[in-house]
């Protein structure tokens, strides 16, 4: 060494940048930047190994070759394991990442409205970059306890039989749930489209859906004039797992930038049941130990602080709300499987769908017995609860019945009125789907069925009188919809209106089947 410290080259270099400090210390100019490197030691399709970056927090931004991102989760003294958010090809072991500096984090603002984003919110819609105002985490506390305020404005969804027998309030946590392919998203869909003109904000989370089903999703939504208020994020099952974790908590945080501005906004996650499977893939690459069914000790803790962010905002936060509606699959009726269970006890109700309702052709497949909504029988307009309240005692005593009389036992004149009643019942609680009904609609058919007036209806041709019935109400009683709508109490003068409208419909809907009788005959 000659006698230096240090070598030759190295004493070289200090001296170059000693040099070039002293003029940026003396011109002002800027100072030499500095950034920290690691080096890839491990790569597989959903997640990376990385040696280095010893000042890397949890959730922070890595940048892999390629412009691929992924998140830090898990950190330790020898490496950190990065969760990769876009697709691997093209990174090698050895190659070089850098920290970004700052959390994962997505960019919102009112120009979301109409898109169709990844969960990084880059577009996936050919409109362009997205316009933030603002940037926010997608993982955020949830507002405590003093923030909130009671859930007591309703959340119509338009859906006859949950507005009447299973109600929901804005800022509630409503749990759909179901076996495959039994209308779970027909309900979230339904209740979007009913949303126009009633300044709701929706966002749409798909987990884990293919291509064809997200793109249908959207076609729906256009066609139907409510893609213009709702945003949807979209993670398919050729996304990575990363980018199906990422899912929910960025509708998440779109929902909660609205309902901070004192807007009512509704996410619903469609569906947890994939984004369990996606964080268990997830947990089992890292290495963390599985629990029951394989997945994560902390998979109830994940969906609880994710759920948890749905609330009423007290007025001097602005007042605005956030409703979720979560979807989960069960498989053969089990609603005592894992994931079920740990979602009934977080949110404040749940709407099952049954396949035996489905098959027997009653859609919406709702099992009155089974849902419950804990909360939004409190925000009810006053109309419902005039006119529905014994309906769902009455409807399940119809279903036991029902299953009574199948053994062919001989019934007495009361229970067999009360059969001919629920079959009625039954039926003018179908509804085919983008068909959302008005809240006075809903009330007059509701009125009309539970007082009898639809008794000599055959069955067959009950749907026919709803039909004329809706018509008559919306043409003749305008103001006595918008008292309705008012959260108003029905007089008796009013409910005798209704019933006269009912009535006329019905001896109309008679007269014209009289009618053809006689062509027939002739």
């Amino acid at each position: 060494m000659g006698g230096s410290t240090y070598p030759k080259e190295l004493r070289r270099v200090l001296d170059e940048f000693g040099s070039a400090w002293e003029q940026v210390r003396d011109t002002g100019g800027p100072r030499p930047a500095w950034r920290e490197v690691g080096r890839v030691r491990f790569v597989s399709r959903s997640i990376a190994r990385v040696q280095g970056l010893p000042q890397a927090r949890l959730r922070e931004l890595i940048r892999f070759p390629g412009r691929v991102m992924g998140m830090a989760f898990n950190l330790s003294p020898e490496e950190i394991s990065v969760v990769l958010l876009d697709k691997s090809a093209g990174i090698g072991t050895g190659d070089e990442v850098v920290r970004t500096g700052r959390i994962l984090d997505i960019p919102v603002g009112e120009s979301l409205r109409g898109r169709v984003v990844d969960p990084l919110c880059r577009p996936l819609d050919d409109q362009g970059p997205v316009r933030a105002s603002a940037r926010l985490p997608v993982e955020r506390d949830a507002p405590g306890i003093m923030d909130r305020a009671p859930v007591n404005v309703p959340l119509q969804t338009g859906i006859q039989v949950i507005d009447a027998l299973i109600p929901i309030g804005r800022g509630q946590r409503e749990l759909i749930l179901g076996d495959r392919q039994t209308g779970k998203s027909a309900i979230a869909v339904d209740t979007i489209i009913n949303q126009r003109d009633k300044d709701v904000v929706c966002v749409y989370c798909l987990i884990g859906k293919e291509a064809a089903a997200v793109a249908r999703m959207v076609s729906d939504l256009r066609r139907n004039h409510a893609l213009e208020y709702t945003v949807v994020v979209a993670a398919t099952g050729d996304d990575t797992a990363g980018m199906n974790y990422v899912a929910p908590y960025t509708a998440m945080t779109i929902g909660e930038y609205f309902m901070e501005q004192g807007k009512d906004a509704l996410v619903v996650f469609d569906d947890l049941t994939r984004h369990a499977r996606a964080y268990r893939e997830l947990s089992l690459l890292l290495r963390r130990p599985p629990a029951r069914e394989a997945y994560p000790g902390d998979i109830f803790y994940i969906h609880s602080r994710l759920l948890e962010r749905a609330t009423h905002l007290h007025e001097k936060h602005g007042g605005g709300s956030l409703s979720a509606f979560p979807i989960v699959e069960t498989q053969a009726q089990n609603l005592s499987a894992y994931i079920p269970t740990n979602l009934i006890s977080i949110t404040d109700g749940q709407i099952y769908l049954s396949p035996k309702l489905f098959q027997q052709g009653v859609m919406p497949a709702a099992d009155v017995g089974t849902s419950v909504s804990r909360v939004g029988g409190k925000t009810q307009l006053a109309a419902y609860r005039a006119v529905a309240g014994d309906l769902r005692l009455s409807y399940s005593q119809f279903e036991e019945l029902e299953a009574f009389s199948r053994f062919g036992t001989r019934l007495d004149p009361e229970t067999r009125k009360k059969l001919q009643r629920g079959y009625r019942i039954r039926e003018v609680l179908k509804q085919p789907q983008y068909q959302p009904l008005p809240v006075p609609e809903q009330i007059a058919v509701l009125l009309a069925v539970t007082e009898g007036v639809l008794d000599q209806i055959p069955v067959p041709r009950v749907q026919e009188a709803k039909k004329r019935i809706r018509s008559s109400v919306a043409r003749d009683h305008e103001g006595l919809g918008k008292k309705i709508l008012r959260g108003e109490k029905l007089t008796g003068e009013d409910i005798q209106r209704i019933l006269e409208t009912a009535r006329g419909s019905v001896q109309e809907l008679r007269e014209a089947a009289d009618d053809e009788e006689s062509e027939d005959e002739q």
